[in-house]
C-alpha cells in the first residue's frame, strides 16, 4: 500500500512540475535559452555570429533572447552537416556543444530520402525519460494500470556502428533503448516490458517481432497496455500475427522456440522465460484465433489481451492512414491513445488529454526541453502567386512566411513552422513541421500537427503536401469500402512522373481482401484525381499541362520489400515511416516491378 501511495505521489509530483512550468512558459523559455547558451558559450558555430564576446555574462537574459534571435540566422540541417561530419571524423573541439558528442543519431531517411546525422547527448535520453513519465502520469489518471504489470512493447533497435573517428552512430530509438534512462523508466512507472534487451536489440525485426508476440502471449493475463513508437509497427506486428499464430501456439504448448529464431542470445533469453510448456494457454489462444480468423480478425487485441486498458502509439501525421486498421484490431471498446510529439532533434509536446481520439489530439509544448520559435505561415489563395514578391516564401510550397516569434506570442488558429534551439547544439533550426495552435494549457500552447513543410507532389505550378495526398487517398478508398468486395488499402505512396510530357501523378496502392472489379478501381482513380483541390493542380489539369492521374496496383508484400530496403540500410522498424512520395530510383524499381495493373483517370479536371 505504501508503494502504491508513493507511486501516486510521484505521478502527482511530475504533473505539478509541468503545471508550474506551463504556467510560466514565457519566462521558462527565456531561462531555457539562457541555459543553452551558457552551456555552449564559445562553440565554433556561435562564434560565427557573436565573435569572442562573452554574451552570457555581459547581457541579461531578456536582452540575450533578443540579441540571439537578431544575430543568429535561421538554419537547416545543411548548415550543421559540416560540423557533424567533423564530429564523426573524431574532432573533439567544441564545434556545436562544449560537452563532447560521442554519439550521433541517424534519421530514418524515409522523409527526405537519405539518412542524416543528428547530435545525441545525455540530454536527449533524459528528456525522453521525462516525457515518458509525464505522459504515463496523465494516462494513469484516465486509464489506471496495475503496478508491476507488463507492457507489450513492439520496439526495435538497429545495429550501431562506429565512425572512423570513434563516434557511435545508430537511430535515436536504439540509443534510448540502450540507455540507463530506459531502465529507470520501467522502475519508476512500475510497468515492465515483456521482452528482454536481447530481443529489442537483435537487429533483425522479423525475429524480434516473433519474440515480442510470443512473450506477449506468455504474459497475456498481465498485459496492461500495448504500445510502439509508430502505429505502423503495431499494424505490421498484428498482420504478422495473422500469419504465424499457429507456430507461436505450438511454442507455447511445447515450451520451445521456433527454428526461425537463429540469433543465439535471443534464443537463450526467450527460452529462459517460455521454456515451461503451457498447453492450456496454447489451447485458449488457438480457440480465440480460430474465432477471430472467421471474423477478419476484428477485435484481435482485446480478445487476446483482455486486461489491456489501451493501445498507445504515435497516430498522427503520416501514421493516420493506419488508424482504421488499428481500430479494427483493437475492437470497439479498447481506446487508442495517441503518443507524444517529437522528432529526432527534440521532443516537443506531450498528450495531456489521453481520452481524446487520435484525430482530435493536441500536443502541449514542454517549455524546458528546447527553445522554441514559430514562423507564422499564411497560405496563398488560388492563383495569387505574386504575394511571394513582398513576403518570404520557402522553396516552392504554398506558404507565405512572416518573421519568427517566441512561444509567448503565438495565437490560436494560426499555423506555424517550428524552429528549435536545442541543448544538443542545433541553433534556430527549422524543423519543417507545420502546426496549428489549437489552444493553451495555462500559458503554453497546445499544437495540432498539420503536415511536413516540404512539398511532396509537384509537376507544374501545382503544390500538394503529404496531408493533401492523404485526404485524396482517403476519398478513393471510400469507394473501395462501398463496393461489394471486402477490400482495403494496406499502404500507399506516390511519384510525380515528369519523364514524359505532360507530367502526371502516379499513386501506388497495395490492397488486400477479395478481388476488386476493374471498374471499381477506375472509379477510385477518377475520384482521387478529382479530389485534389490545389488551384495550381486544378488549372493545370483543365489545360492538360498535367496529365491524368495514374493509379498503379502493386502485388502483396511490395511495401514490405520497401521496409526491408530501409532496414538493410540502417533504419530501425521503430522509426520507419512509409515515404508518401518518392523519387528514389531503388524504391521506384521495386514499385514498378511489382505493379500488377494500372489505371488512368477519366476526369477532365473540371
Amino acid at each position: 500500500m505504501s508503494c502504491m501511495k508513493s507511486c501516486e505521489e510521484y505521478r502527482n509530483d511530475i504533473i505539478e512540475w509541468f503545471e508550474d512550468v506551463a504556467g510560466r512558459a514565457g519566462d521558462v523559455q527565456t531561462e531555457t535559452l539562457h541555459r543553452i547558451l551558457e552551456l555552449n558559450c564559445g562553440v565554433e558555430y556561435l562564434k560565427n555570429f557573436f565573435g569572442d564576446i562573452n554574451y552570457v555574462k555581459e547581457v541579461d537574459k531578456i536582452a540575450l533572447e533578443s540579441l540571439y534571435t537578431s544575430s543568429v540566422p535561421l538554419s537547416s540541417h545543411a548548415d550543421f552537416e559540416p560540423y557533424l561530419q567533423r564530429i564523426a571524423d573524431g574532432e573533439t573541439d567544441p564545434l556545436i556543444t562544449q560537452e563532447p558528442i560521442t554519439t550521433l543519431s541517424l534519421s530514418s531517411g524515409t522523409t527526405e530520402g537519405r539518412q542524416k546525422y543528428v547530435p545525441f547527448t545525455h540530454h536527449s535520453s533524459n528528456t525522453t525519460l521525462q516525457i515518458f513519465k509525464l505522459a504515463a502520469a496523465y494516462r494513469s489518471r484516465v486509464y489506471p494500470t496495475r503496478e508491476g504489470g507488463r507492457i507489450l512493447e513492439f520496439i526495435y533497435s538497429s545495429k550501431c556502428f562506429e565512425t572512423r573517428g570513434g563516434v557511435t552512430v545508430g537511430t535515436a530509438t536504439t540509443h534510448v533503448y540502450a540507455s540507463d534512462e530506459f531502465k529507470i523508466k520501467q522502475q519508476q512507472t512500475k510497468s515492465f516490458t515483456c521482452s528482454p534487451k536481447e530481443v529489442i536489440s537483435s537487429g533483425d525485426y522479423t525475429q524480434s517481432t516473433y519474440c515480442h508476440l510470443l512473450l506477449g502471449l506468455h504474459f497475456s493475463d498481465e498485459i496492461e497496455y500495448i504500445t510502439s513508437t509508430f502505429a505502423y509497427s503495431l499494424v505490421q506486428a498484428f498482420r504478422t500475427f495473422q500469419e504465424i499464430w499457429r507456430e507461436i501456439c505450438n511454442d507455447l504448448r511445447e515450451g520451445t522456440l521456433s527454428s526461425r529464431i537463429t540469433i543465439q542470445d535471443v534464443r537463450k533469453s526467450v527460452l529462459d522465460i517460455v521454456a515451461c510448456p503451457n498447453p492450456s494457454l496454447a489451447s485458449r489462444v488457438e480457440k480465440k484465433c480460430n474465432e477471430l480468423e472467421g471474423n477478419d480478425w476484428a477485435g484481435l487485441i482485446s480478445e487476446i489481451w483482455p486486461n489491456a486498458k489501451y493501445v498507445n502509439s504515435i497516430m498522427t501525421g503520416s501514421m493516420q492512414p493506419y488508424l482504421s486498421k488499428l481500430r479494427h484490431y483493437a475492437g470497439g471498446g479498447l481506446p487508442l491513445v495517441s503518443g507524444d510529439y517529437g522528432s529526432t532533434e527534440s521532443w516537443i509536446g506531450v498528450n495531456i488529454d489521453p481520452f481524446l481520439p487520435p484525430e482530435k489530439v493536441t500536443f502541449t509544448v514542454i517549455p524546458t526541453f528546447s527553445y522554441f520559435e514559430f514562423i507564422p505561415l499564411r497560405r496563398r489563395i488560388n492563383n495569387n502567386y505574386q504575394e511571394c514578391s513582398s513576403k518570404s516564401c520557402s522553396g516552392g510550397d504554398d506558404f507565405i512566411e512572416d518573421d519568427p516569434i517566441p512561444l509567448s506570442r503565438v495565437k490560436i488558429g494560426q499555423e506555424y513552422e517550428i524552429v528549435l534551439t536545442t541543448f544538443t547544439g542545433l541553433y534556430r533550426y527549422r524543423l519543417g513541421d507545420v502546426v496549428e495552435v489549437a489552444g493553451f494549457y495555462r500559458n503554453t500552447p497546445k499544437l495540432n500537427y498539420i503536415c511536413r513543410r516540404n512539398l511532396i507532389l509537384t509537376v507544374n505550378i501545382d503544390k500538394n503536401t503529404e496531408r493533401d495526398l492523404q485526404l485524396v487517398v482517403k476519398r478513393g478508398s471510400q469507394i473501395l469500402k462501398t463496393s461489394a468486395s471486402r477490400t482495403e488499402i494496406v499502404d500507399f505512396t506516390s511519384h510525380a512522373d515528369v519523364a514524359n510530357q505532360p507530367g502526371h501523378y502516379v499513386i501506388y496502392w497495395e490492397i488486400e481482401g477479395e478481388a476488386v472489379e476493374e471498374g471499381v478501381l477506375r472509379d477510385c482513380c477518377r475520384e482521387m484525381d478529382a479530389s485534389f483541390v490545389d488551384h495550381g493542380y486544378v488549372v493545370s489539369r483543365k489545360s492538360n499541362s498535367i496529365g491524368p492521374l495514374e493509379l498503379r496496383i502493386v502485388e502483396r508484400g511490395t511495401f514490405k520489400k520497401i521496409l526491408e530496403y530501409f532496414i538493410s540500410n540502417g533504419a530501425a522498424l521503430s522509426q520507419f515511416k512509409t515515404p508518401r512520395c518518392t523519387t528514389n530510383p531503388v524504391l521506384l524499381k521495386i514499385l514498378n516491378d511489382c505493379t500488377v495493373c494500372k489505371f488512368y483517370s477519366t476526369s477532365d479536371g473540371s
